[in-house]
């Protein structure tokens, strides 16, 4: 007799079980639905970043060049103030 009152209390625990886990995958797949989101969004950022990177960089004079300018006009003034006395 104990076992027939034993089974719905079983079959009650394994329905909370089930019920529990059920609601912990659901959690747990939210999560990583977000967390693929983030990462997705983080990649394109990423990318966004590295483009604005690559155009900095082509817009930019070396310098080496902005040196060699600076070399000049020094030199243009000099000449112009030794000629202008």
């Amino acid at each position: 007799m104990a076992t027939d009152l034993e089974q719905p209390v079983v079959k009650g625990e394994l329905a909370d079980l089930r019920r529990r886990l059920d609601v912990g995958h659901a959690h747990v797949e939210g999560g990583l639905a977000l967390l693929s989101h983030r990462a997705e969004q983080n990649a394109k950022e990423i990318d966004e970043l590295n483009a604005r990177i690559v155009a900095l960089e082509h817009t930019r004079w070396p310098l080496p060049t902005v040196a060699a300018l600076a070399t000049v006009g020094a030199l243009v003034v000099a000449i112009w103030q030794a000629l202008g006395r």
